[in-house]
């Protein structure tokens, strides 16, 4: 018998049944995955995308983001209809059903591209912890490996516990830039009007290349696993139908409401940028903002020391609580594709190892200059935008399968909007790269 998908926590959670009529506490108790899969949505690298779009673009980039979320929700909900209807992740359906060569090659896109996550993690804690408390950045660096101990703490308290704090992380993060953007008093008009698709988004070569950072750093290959995981963390009854059917229900919800969080926190992000940056300074990285909202040379009278201290502060706390999401999303890809199961500690452990040494290379090489090393994180979201592709295909073929999926098995119509949008995403990708 096949091992389950992150056996500690598969069905760890009891929820009610369909035949019970308490909608809250059904609501309740389905709710949660979505917060996790949503905190990567809004890791560093979302932050300097986002930023740098706004300040480049001013707010021209949200229709992107916009756009990007939507796809999410619906590549979301293929990957929760996949894990409640066949209590299989993701790496696992794919491992099936594709030769050993094409198997291998995959997991090692895809340990790639968790690389890429966990660089912005990294990257976006070590500059945090630079920034509030001066740390060089190589001492930030080394001490990001602690993180293995945090996620391992985090665990301990179970999966719902774990949920609660990742929802109070996206509240405070939500609360603190939502703080921020109303003391800029941005052009809500233009605010709507950049939520229009604009020609020059797909021309501009400089500005494609920034809109597929943004979509390689909303759309993430590793929540897109994640998600299949997850979803078998309720524990139900997946003989009756009518308990099927409403546990994707409100999984979906519970995906959906989270989503929307995020396009949120990162269209406040993009406004931020915009209303505060844009053409008034060259912002190259996290510093500038962080410095800039203290500068009453750049942004006035609405200069604060508090609001910069919060800026670091929302930088920190989601460049932790973004390992959580890596560190699972990791153990998926290894055990679905090779098979091989490590203690999450070993998994975490190697990984951060096998990140940092790029990153320490690259340091030496920079000398550790701040601003190029945060350039770091717009190319691995790149990345994470190529890899994007070779997990939503066999995402979307996996799903269409009437054998599999039985009468949820996605409709002729639905295939092929979805698979419209694997395409246009691997073009769009294709015009960055040549």
């Amino acid at each position: 018998m096949e091992k389950k998908s992150l056996d500690d926590i598969n069905g760890s959670v009891n929820v009610p049944t369909v035949y019970e009529t308490a909608f809250w506490q059904k609501f309740l108790a389905y709710s949660g995955p979505g917060a996790l899969v949503a905190v990567g949505y809004m890791d560093p690298g979302n932050w300097l995308t986002s930023l740098a779009g706004g300040s480049q673009y001013g707010y021209s980039l949200l229709s992107v983001l916009f756009v990007s979320i939507i796809v999410a929700m619906i590549m979301q909900s293929l990957s929760i209809k996949l894990g409640v209807v066949t209590r299989t992740d993701l790496a696992q359906a794919i491992a099936k059903r594709v030769p050993k060569s094409i198997r291998i090659g995959l997991w090692l896109l895809n340990e790639l591209a968790m690389m890429a996550t966990d660089l912005t993690g990294v990257v976006g804690t070590s500059i945090a912890l630079y920034l509030l408390f001066r740390l060089p950045l190589i001492i930030g660096i080394f001490l990001t490996i602690t993180d293995v101990f945090i996620v391992l703490a985090f665990l301990r308290f179970g999966i719902r516990r774990v949920e609660f704090i990742v929802l109070a992380t996206i509240l405070i993060v939500g609360t603190i830039f939502a703080v921020e953007v109303c003391r800029a008093h941005p052009s809500w008009t233009a605010i709507l009007n950049g939520l229009i698709p604009q020609s020059q988004i797909v021309i501009n070569h400089s500005e494609l290349l920034l809109s597929l950072g943004i979509i390689g750093a909303t759309i993430m290959p590793h929540n897109i696993y994640l998600h299949s995981a997850l979803a078998q963390s309720r524990r139900y009854d997946e003989h009756d139908p009518a308990q099927v059917a409403e546990t994707l229900k409100f999984a979906n919800w519970d995906s959906i409401i989270h989503l929307i969080a995020a396009l949120i926190v990162n269209a406040l992000l993009i406004i931020l940028g915009g209303t505060l940056f844009f053409h008034t300074t060259n912002l190259n990285s996290l510093a500038d903002v962080f410095y800039g909202l203290k500068d009453p040379q750049i942004v006035g009278s609405l200069s604060s020391s508090i609001m910069s201290w919060l800026f670091g502060f929302a930088l920190l706390i989601t460049g932790l609580i973004s390992s959580i999401t890596s560190t699972l999303a990791g153990q998926i890809v290894m055990e679905g594709y090779i098979n091989i199961r490590l203690p999450l500690w070993k998994r975490r452990l190697l990984t951060r190892f096998v990140t940092l040494i790029p990153i320490i290379i690259t340091g030496i090489f920079i000398r550790f200059n701040e601003q190029q090393f945060e350039q770091l994180i717009i190319y691995a979201q790149v990345i994470l935008s190529i890899a994007l592709p070779f997990t939503l295909f066999p995402l979307v073929k996996i799903t269409n399968n009437q054998k599999l999926m039985g009468k949820y098995a996605n409709h002729r119509w639905q295939a092929t909007i979805e698979y419209a949008i694997v395409i246009l995403l691997t073009g769009l990708n294709l015009s960055a790269l040549f």
